[in-house]
């Protein structure tokens, strides 16, 4: 794929300025190297987020299986009932990044129809299997992996439909700083979906993981996904690494990250899977009256526990949230289909 194709969505990390077809800056004059066909659109990091590179460099994540396809890809991606919600509410022609793709499985899953996907990470190694994945399954067209750095990023503020990012912000030095920044991506009336470590759903892995460290790691009681994984050691191995080892981990709740959006100007739309109680709840929240009592707060916070562990989910909650408002315009066809997905 030719910078051509996308060469609105590119910018130098170092002064925000458009790029020239061979990757270099028309302001600054600073050139970007492609080593494996992957841009490389960094500037110089903090030693934090660098440790947090180079730990997925050891092991990327998540990988893939020896004999997968596209049509594994998108069966795995749609036991995901958030997943294929998300893939109905985009537009057949939207514009996406996905921030911190990793090994850039969502990006393939959502690649295809007329869409732009854009999949931004920090870890080559996790890079080069996203874009030898796409070239095995016949996407490399539809989709860019580019490695940059989410408080940096080589990508033009106001040019993505979607903001997808996923498990990343919770694993930087400052998530509402890092939220700030990847905000700033999402075009007026465009969406911005993140996911992020429920602080009261990430308790039982919290135990497993304290249990599993004292033992050095021979005891990890209740883990579904590592017995699942028992005949898959690399798979099993980047997992127990990114969910037992990691060395920066954050974890959120609800409140903390309305107060986020509220700071940047963003509508919040809502939280998958739902943090509200009852329906009448629901319909309160709608009417605009308030439900943030102490005890209110404590209730939501045991249901979605109870929701995110009981069907086995993963133990973190995605928020659904919306873009900076438009001023003036929107685009009906991104924020209608998106409300209807998921409103």
């Amino acid at each position: 794929m030719t910078l051509f194709e996308f060469d609105d969505l590119f910018v130098c990390p170092e002064c925000g300025n458009r790029l020239t077809a061979e990757w270099s800056c028309q302001t600054c004059a600073k050139s970007f190297r492609q080593p494996d066909g992957i841009p490389d659109l960094r500037s110089a990091v903090d030693a934090q987020t660098d440790r947090v590179r180079k730990f997925y460099e050891r092991s990327p994540f998540p990988g893939y299986p020896e004999r997968d396809s596209v049509e594994w890809l998108r069966a795995r991606a749609e036991r995901s009932e958030f997943a294929r919600m998300l893939d109905r509410a985009i537009p057949a022609d939207a514009t996406v990044i996905e921030v911190g793709c990793g090994t850039g499985q969502m990006s393939l899953y959502l690649a295809h129809a007329s869409r732009r996907i854009v999949g931004a990470d920090l870890s080559r190694a996790s890079l080069r299997l996203a874009l030898a994945a796409s070239q095995r399954f016949g996407l490399e067209r539809a989709v860019r992996f580019i490695q940059t750095d989410l408080h940096r990023p080589g990508l033009r503020n106001g040019a993505f439909d979607v903001v997808y990012s996923s498990g990343v912000l919770h694993h930087t030095p400052d998530p509402a700083a890092a939220f700030a920044r990847v905000a700033r991506l999402a075009r007026p009336g465009g969406w911005i979906v993140v996911g992020l470590y429920n602080a009261f759903a990430r308790i039982p892995l919290r135990v497993r993981r304290a249990i599993a460290r004292l033992s050095r790691y021979r005891w990890t009681l209740f883990d579904p996904v590592l017995r699942d994984r028992t005949h898959e050691p690399a798979r099993r191995e980047a997992w127990l690494r990114d969910q037992y080892q990691h060395p920066t981990e954050h974890r959120h709740t609800l409140g903390e990250v309305q107060r986020w959006f509220a700071a940047n100007d963003v509508e919040y739309v809502r939280a998958y899977p739902s943090a509200l109680l009852f329906r009448g709840e629901r319909r309160r929240v709608r009417q605009g009256l308030s439900i943030g009592s102490a005890f209110g707060r404590l209730r939501r916070a045991l249901h979605t526990v109870r929701r995110l562990v009981g069907t086995g989910t993963m133990a973190g909650a995605t928020f659904l949230d919306e873009s900076p408002r438009p001023r003036g315009r929107h685009v009906r066809h991104g924020g209608e289909a998106l409300r209807r997905a998921v409103g």
